[in-house]
């Protein structure tokens, strides 16, 4: 089979599976303290792969094999700290590829099963920093392709459309007595999906702004100031690796335009977690600590709307389920190594859903809020 016909029927093959999926859920939730405010959760966790990663990977395989990028036989490579790799590690058993994971040592056992599941191995380093030198020498030593998530996510999606995570909200919005979001709130991982989201509000001129709630390690945040100010912000860095799984960096990735997101938050991850252990509870079922992030990013801008003396509706990403984390942030234990005051991040979120005012957060915005 010529390289041509093998990368039209990989094509053909990644097609044939998006036709067998259904798109997720969007899940209302009340939103007690905040009335005239309606809150919906995009559940991405019922794609095949469990999360928001799925749509990701899908655009990157159909990116890469458009590019010529992929050969038939030979490995791909990608650095994640999980969901992403789980996701394209499907896509390579689907086309026959082998797929190796560049992963922190840290990544919870949950992920590292769902890779080896879907036919993937595992390259775990100690630091956060040197997944992508790691990538790059096994994609040099195998003669593979690193596929390199951070640098091509915001590129490898259809922004204007084509079934990308935007376009379903607003299509799945539209009966809703608010159909257009005063918010979209979602986390950066890479930035992709927020450049996917804020390029589609614009492109189809809605007033929908979009904000990034950051974790508590990652540079994303100060990125976006330094680039407000018209300050050098591509090579800023910061130390460690983020304790929330799947968001979060150490560097400012390439995916990540700042013009393109209205403004953004820095959330604590005790204040995240507690969000996360809210959310799974009104929900009946497990989140990760992503979704409690964004949780508390909704809950900023529900504070924005009612200073304000705005309604409307706000719509975040349920990323994945919480299954994927029993043994970090569903054992008591983990908190304990952690540090993480779980009794007193409960107790301040309690009193924001009661009425209260949202502990003050790092903010930061293109125009006054």
């Amino acid at each position: 089979m010529s390289q041509r016909e093998w990368v039209a029927a990989a094509i053909r093959k990644i097609e044939a599976d998006f036709n067998r999926s259904a798109d997720t859920h969007l899940i209302p939730m009340d939103l007690p303290g905040f009335d005239g405010i309606e809150v919906y959760f995009k559940d991405e966790s019922s794609h095949p792969t469990g999360s928001l990663k799925h749509r990701l990977a899908r655009s990157l395989f159909l990116y890469a094999l458009a590019n010529g990028w992929l050969r038939a036989g030979r490995p791909v490579i990608e650095a994640s700290s999980g969901s992403t790799a789980v996701s394209e590690a499907y896509f390579a058993r689907l086309l026959g590829l082998p797929f190796i994971a560049v992963m922190p040592a840290s990544t919870s056992p949950e992920k590292i099963a769902a890779i080896e599941f879907h036919g993937g191995r595992c390259h775990l380093v100690q630091s956060a920093c040197g997944l992508n030198a790691a990538s790059e020498q096994l994609a040099r030593e195998t003669g593979g392709h690193f596929m390199d998530q951070f640098t091509f996510a915001e590129r490898a999606t259809d922004w204007r459309a084509n079934n990308n995570i935007a376009e379903s909200i607003f299509k799945q919005m539209a009966e809703e007595p608010h159909p257009i979001p005063e918010w979209i709130v979602c986390s950066p991982g890479t930035g992709g999906t927020a450049a996917t989201l804020g390029r589609y509000v614009s492109y189809r001129r809605h007033d929908t702004r979009i904000l990034c709630a950051d974790p508590e390690v990652s540079v994303f945040y100060d990125g976006y100031r330094a680039a407000l100010a018209g300050e050098p912000w591509r090579h800023l860095t910061c130390e460690g690796g983020s304790r929330v799984e799947g968001i979060g960096r150490p560097r400012v990735e390439p995916s990540f335009i700042p013009t393109s997101v209205d403004a953004m938050v820095k959330v604590p991850d005790a204040l995240a977690l507690a969000a996360m252990r809210q959310v799974s509870r009104r929900l009946g079922r497990r989140v990760g600590g992503s979704t409690g992030t964004n949780f508390i990013g909704v809950l900023q801008a529900a504070q924005w709307m009612r200073a304000a003396g705005r309604g409307g509706s706000i719509v975040t990403i349920l990323c994945d389920s919480g299954e994927r984390y029993a043994h970090s942030y569903y054992d008591p234990s983990w908190y304990e190594r952690m540090g993480i005051d779980v009794a007193a991040a409960d107790a301040a979120l309690a009193a924001v859903l009661a009425g209260g005012a949202l502990p003050s957060l790092p903010t930061s915005s293109l125009e006054t809020i």
